[in-house]
């Protein structure tokens, strides 16, 4: 019981200081869950959980440095991306696509911010949130800038956009649900009118209506050819002497393969490629980070003068995902994770059970913003399958009604790929939840609606 009141007491402290801004992101994701660890710990209520038969360890340490396993690959592979694209950046590779965006808006905030739903779309095809959050960035963070647009738009923007399309098998939460409770590749048919329609939504309500407000504080600047020319010219000199406008065709090449054997990888199997091809990201990113540093700054003081200027920001980054490892690693080690995912089962009346597919939907929001996605459909759902199958519902209705939540999990401290997202937009992590996530309750409606709609998901089923 008191490890339970523990683990609600964590999350409401974490999130209180983190959306007052009492700490900072990196000092919140260690110190508060060790804390509560700590109390865990002297109280005697510590749980670790059970893996094949043997318990867990009850040493802090050995908390931590599970948590960091699972986030050392995406931590590392976060380095190796931003220094890529950081260098496409310096050399120049960006610039056109920036000049020939602010030709097509020709100074009106609307056809950007529709451009940026339309892109961050298609590039979430792909399932990962870093590359869609670096490629996005990359193209749009000089053209918000150069119109003096908010940033904070464009974060939201691919952050929806993100979230729709992770429910593709390949972007995780889909495989996992597919996998724990043995439903097949059909349920992807029964997300895709809910997607489709959700997509649409942020295309032509969400983009459109931040498109209203820029042009009231903005206006709509009739840019001509001359204006949008001193606009888009480098002048700064040392700029000028990292541009490499003569590698242009090199870059774009390389930058579409790497992209593409990135997209490709996800689903090698599916689509019968070779084995060899499916490479994991983290080594797709660091082959292409020395061969964009050797063809474009040969010279090796030039080498280690864009790795000096570039390295602070991904070091941020990466230093985040880590103590986002931390977090996982405490909160699921200690047995704080598995004393709140137990409480959902005990809290729930048995009045309800024969709206057994909608409870589930509305714990998957908490769920997995709270719990890692691993957490909560390895751990949690088994629970609430078992007891959902006892009340008449089907695997795939309970596997379609877990995927509800979603719509909120990349909202979550607990995703790595978000710091980065923040970091290069400079956004405040607080305020950028509260935005994006009432744009999120829209979604997560939809998904609702729809698959109700649909007939996949029953609201209710009589109770012998």
């Amino acid at each position: 019981m008191l490890l339970t009141i523990l683990s609600y007491l964590m999350i409401i402290v974490f999130m209180f200081v983190i959306m007052k801004k009492k700490l900072s992101p990196l000092t919140s994701l260690v110190i508060i869950p060790l804390v509560f660890a700590l109390i865990a710990l002297a109280a005697g209520v510590t749980a670790p959980p059970v893996v094949d038969g043997v318990a867990g360890s009850n040493n802090i340490g050995d908390w931590v440095m599970e948590g960091i396993k699972t986030t050392s690959n995406t931590g590392i592979m976060l380095l190796f991306a931003i220094l890529y694209f950081s260098i496409m950046l310096d050399a120049g590779l960006f610039d056109p696509i920036t000049k020939k965006m602010i030709h097509f808006a020709k100074g009106d905030p609307m056809k950007v911010l529709i451009a940026t739903a339309v892109v961050a779309a298609a590039v979430s095809l792909n399932g990962d949130g870093t590359t869609t959050t670096l490629i996005c960035c990359s193209a749009f963070i000089p053209i918000y800038k150069k119109l003096d647009m908010r940033l904070m738009n464009l974060g939201v923007l691919v952050i929806l956009q993100n979230t729709i399309m992770n429910l593709l098998p390949w972007g995780g939460p889909t495989a996992r649900a597919m996998a724990v409770l043995d439903v097949g590749a059909e349920i992807l048919a029964y997300l895709m009118p809910g997607m489709i329609i959700s997509v649409l939504f942020v295309i032509f309500i969400v983009a459109p209506h931040m498109g209203r407000q820029e042009r009231k504080r903005l206006g709509i600047k009739e840019l001509s050819d001359a204006e949008i020319e001193e606009m888009t010219a480098v002048t700064d000199p040392e700029t000028m002497a990292i541009r490499r406008p003569k590698l242009f065709a090199f870059n774009g090449i390389m930058t579409i393969i790497l992209i593409a054997w990135l997209v490709l990888s996800s689903f090698a199997d599916q689509i019968g490629l070779p084995g060899w091809f499916a490479q994991p990201p983290l080594f797709l990113f660091l082959l292409g980070t020395c061969i964009a540093l050797i063809v474009n700054y040969p010279v090796l003081k030039d080498q280690s003068a864009r790795i000096g200027a570039n390295g602070g920001d991904a070091v941020q980054v990466v230093i985040l995902v880590f103590a986002a490892g931390v977090f996982m690693g405490i909160f699921q080690g200690s047995g704080l994770a598995e004393a709140l995912a137990t409480s959902f089962t005990y809290i729930i009346p048995k009045q309800l059970a024969g709206f057994w597919g909608i409870v589930i939907a509305l714990i998957s929001a908490p769920g997995t913003f709270f719990i890692s996605n691993d957490g909560f459909y390895f751990g949690v759902m088994p629970v609430l399958a078992e007891a959902g199958r006892a009340y008449g519902f089907t695997n795939m209705q309970m596997a379609l009604a877990s995927l509800m939540g979603q719509a909120f999990h990349l909202l979550s401290p607990l995703v790595a790929f978000i710091y980065l997202l923040l970091r290069l937009t400079k956004l405040d992590m607080g305020q950028w939840q509260r935005e994006a996530g009432k744009w999120a309750a829209c979604i997560f409606i939809i998904f609702v609606v729809t698959i109700m709609l649909f007939g996949h998901l029953p609201f209710y089923i009589p109770q012998k």
